[in-house]
């Protein structure tokens, strides 16, 4: 489960881009390869099929051989059955069935990239940047993250809890947590108005029908004269990247908004920001933290680069790649491939090292008046004044504009 949950997170190129890729892998599959090798592959399997001293069926043997290649691979990279490939579907309009995390191998360890919102983990104390010591009681290893997916999707797609051991980011202490899958419903757009006409967005995810809310949002406030802007991308993991650039597109007049490499044509593009825009006047911060990542790093990195806002929080995630899903000639699955890598309006490649704020706060540190000299201990809302960070982003924009 927590797989399928990491691919709909995962970068994807847009319905244009997949089909072109579809269209070429379908193209050439009808085609004799020379120099692939079949007959050695299917000699391999007959024999061990034959004469190995445990009966493994064909089948099996030829899902360890998917399962090899995409060992060589990156992580974000895979095979969908039919189960994982409609997921991903369904989770990209916005329900899925699971326990609400995603996982990435970094700097040798296994970390939680984001806990969904109302998700069984985030209800668990689960935070961005967490790390996992241990699955069900076993230590894991973070050269075997498939087989922790794996194992993590066994146990959602029956039904099953989990138990986590993990440690919080820059923490010794082990907590542990029992985790029961259930449905869960993540509202890609969600808003509020503060005093001062301060409009606050909170984009929890890249979904079908992102950049179709937001323009709806910002449309109910066009009359009312904004004060500032504050857009949320903290713990948001990602999603569809042309739902990202079309939201880039919504604040931004001219300039890049980003640009993909890879090796074949169609991976390589640069997307440009159209004249037509919504409140471009109007001062905008950006809130980012470790579980802002890919599609939401896009979009923040666009709208710093290109000026129109400033990034507020932690360093992001730090994902710079692009997945495209392809379905199989088998129908019914799919591969989540990464077809190339994104750089932001101005050339820096992101992978691995996030995006830096304008002005870096750390959650777990803020302290009114100490830890964030920009809030004012008199200008502090009860409303939210369990977000220090949002609360520093409404002063700032109250001081500065």
């Amino acid at each position: 489960m927590s797989q399928f949950i990491r691919y709909i997170t995962c970068t994807l190129l847009g319905l244009a881009l997949g089909l072109s890729v579809t269209l070429s892998g379908q193209e050439n599959a009808d085609q004799y390869h020379p120099r692939l090798n079949y007959p050695l592959l299917l000699d391999v399997i007959d024999t061990i099929e034959t004469y190995y001293v445990k009966e493994l069926t064909q089948d099996e043997l030829i899902s360890a051989a998917i399962e090899g290649i995409f060992d060589k691979l990156d992580p974000y990279s895979g095979f969908l059955d039919k189960q994982a490939f409609s997921n991903i579907r369904d989770a990209n309009k916005g329900e899925y069935f699971g326990f609400g995390i995603e996982i990435a191998a970094e700097d040798d360890k296994i970390t939680i990239i984001t806990p969904f919102p109302s998700s069984p983990a985030e209800l668990a104390g689960i935070r961005a940047g967490d790390q996992i010591v241990k699955l069900n009681n076993k230590k894991v290893n973070p050269e075997q993250l498939d087989t922790l997916l794996k194992e993590i999707k066994h146990h959602s797609q029956n039904n099953q809890s989990i138990n986590l051991a993990l440690t919080h980011s820059n923490m010794n202490s082990v907590f542990e947590v029992t985790l029961v899958p259930s449905i869960i419903s993540v509202q890609s757009v969600t808003a509020k108005l503060y005093e001062d006409k301060i409009g606050y967005i909170r984009l929890a995810s890249f979904q079908d029908n992102s950049t179709e809310e937001m323009i709806g949002q910002l449309t109910q406030w066009q009359p009312i004269g904004l004060k500032g802007i504050i857009l949320d991308l903290r713990n948001n993991p990602g999603g569809l990247l042309d739902q990202a650039i079309k939201i880039a597109d919504i604040f931004i007049a001219k300039g890049r908004i980003v640009s993909t490499e890879g090796r074949f044509f169609d991976a390589n593009s640069d997307y440009f920001a159209s004249p037509q825009t919504m409140l471009s006047s109007v001062p905008m911060i950006v809130l980012i933290n470790k579980g802002s990542a890919s599609a939401s790093e896009v979009l923040a990195a666009a709208l710093q680069e290109n000026d129109r806002a400033t990034l507020i929080g932690e360093t992001s995630f730090g994902k710079g790649t692009v997945q495209s899903l392809i379905p199989t000639l088998v129908e019914g699955n799919a591969i989540k491939l990464t077809i190339a890598k994104y750089t932001t309006p101005k050339g820096h490649d992101i992978n691995t090292k996030g995006i830096e704020p304008d002005i870096k706060l750390e959650a777990e540190t803020v302290t009114i008046g100490e830890s964030v000299p920009i809030i004012d201990k008199n200008m502090v809302h009860d409303e939210i004044r369990d977000d220090l960070i949002l609360d520093s982003a409404i002063t700032w924009i109250k001081t500065n504009t």
